[in-house]
């Protein structure tokens, strides 16, 4: 199977990336780090995260 192209860099690190490879799932407790006390939103999908290096599209709550 081919790998899989990012859109853009570091979309790997990226909560939209990682909600669709299943870590909210698979690994809750990392996941959970990534969101607690989220201070940026994607202006794309909408999700929250701690720091923005983890959203596509950040914007500071």
């Amino acid at each position: 199977m081919a790998k899989a192209k990012m859109p853009h860099p570091g979309h790997g690190k990226h909560l939209c990336y990682l909600n669709n490879m299943g870590m909210q799932l698979s690994e809750p407790v990392q996941y959970k780090k990534l969101v607690k006390d989220g201070q940026f939103m994607c202006k794309i999908c909408g999700r929250v995260a701690a720091n923005k290096v983890n959203l596509c599209k950040s914007v500071k709550l």
